[in-house]
């Protein structure tokens, strides 16, 4: 496909290949931090591609992922209301809680709905003024803008009926939680391409310099993610550490400043618990004061009681140290055996980001 095939090139593939073999004299590990990138690497094999010297990990870049179980038990109990008509990207429907989905709450009659756009739900909610509709916002700084803006439009139109369960996470803090933890295996990060071209380069800068660990933002294609680990392996064989760009066609150094400043104005930083992971300081974005009338999570009084976290910890699914590039999906005991798509223990094997689907779809055994 024309703008695509460049970037899939064999010829090419084979020269970055040969250029990582010349300068890699040392064991270096590397951890993408996207589910996008996770899924070009394993479905292209990349990672067989490479020196031996070269291991790479996998980090918690899929959003469905990291949601938290008790995020997504607050979603199955507001979406079972009767008066409440539920959105969510479809991706989210089948992600387990304590004891539901989504998807199932469907099938008992839920009014759940699967949209394409947060600005549907706001559709949704001008169309049907007797009902409540909750958008499920879930993600990255990469659907934060999206998000925001469906909120401040239906603060513009006067919607009364619209509120979001707010579920977004922030790389940074994810990547310093990783390096800070005295397990931290992780010697240079490929980071995302998708949350860069909104948010720009510069954040990554004080990671670098504190942790004296190489920053390439790297796009999704084979291409893209072989010149970033050339970067960043030329970096760490240098003794450099510094934040550089290798999606440059779409990462700018400052990113979208008028998608940041939507995002200021309608959230706020806040504390986040991520799924297999903990509670990461600073790591959320949750509504602003100004717009805390949208608030789901406050708007529907919470009635079950939780055991989100002690689920989460009870279950076989080893799905945080994989996130933190502890272990692979096939060091997982329950991995294509009690754990698989149609039967996920954990949101990384639901989401087609997460790292246990993909090793499911193209390496799996048996």
């Amino acid at each position: 496909m024309k703008y695509r095939d460049e970037y899939r090139d064999p010829d090419a593939v084979s020269g970055y290949v040969d250029a990582l073999n010349s300068i890699t004299t040392k064991p270096w590990t590397i951890m993408e931090i996207c589910g996008g990138q996770t899924h070009a690497i394993v479905r292209y094999g990349i990672d067989r591609l490479l020196p031996e010297l070269i291991t790479l990990v996998h980090g918690p870049g899929c959003p469905v992922c990291v949601t938290p179980m008790e995020m997504v038990d607050r979603a199955c109990e507001i979406a079972a209301l009767p008066n409440v008509t539920f959105c969510s990207f479809g991706d989210m429907l089948r992600v387990p809680g304590a004891e539901t989905d989504l998807l199932q709450v469907k099938a008992r009659g839920g009014d759940v709905r699967i949209v394409y756009s947060p600005l549907d739900a706001v559709k949704l909610a001008a169309q049907l003024m007797d009902r409540e509709v909750v958008f499920f916002a879930v993600g990255f700084e990469t659907t934060a803008p999206a998000n925001a803006l469906a909120v401040h439009q239906a603060k513009l139109l006067g919607l009364k009926n619209f509120s979001v369960l707010v579920s977004h996470v922030l790389v940074p803090p994810a990547m310093e939680a990783i390096l800070s933890s005295p397990s931290c295996r992780v010697q240079g990060f490929l980071a995302a391409g998708h949350v860069c071209s909104v948010m720009g380069t510069q954040e990554y800068v004080p990671l670098a310099e504190r942790y004296k660990t190489p920053i390439v933002v790297t796009g999704f294609e084979p291409l893209d993610i072989l010149q970033g680990l050339t970067m960043c392996v030329q970096q760490l064989e240098n003794g450099r550490y510094e934040v550089e760009n290798q999606y440059a066609r779409v990462v700018r150094r400052d990113g979208n400043v008028v998608a940041q400043e939507l995002m200021q104005k309608v959230f706020k930083v806040t504390e986040r618990h991520w799924r297999g992971i903990g509670d990461i300081p600073q790591s959320g974005l949750g509504l602003s004061d100004a717009y805390a009338d949208f608030d789901a999570d406050t708007r529907f009084p919470a009635v079950a009681d939780t055991v989100s976290k002690a689920r989460e910890l009870a279950s076989l699914c080893i799905s945080g140290e994989i996130m933190q590039g502890l272990k692979k999906p096939t060091d997982c005991p329950a991995f294509n055996r009690e754990c698989s798509p149609e039967h996920p223990l954990g949101a990384t094997m639901v989401s087609t980001e997460g790292a246990c689907s993909a090793y499911y779809r193209y390496r799996r055994r048996g």
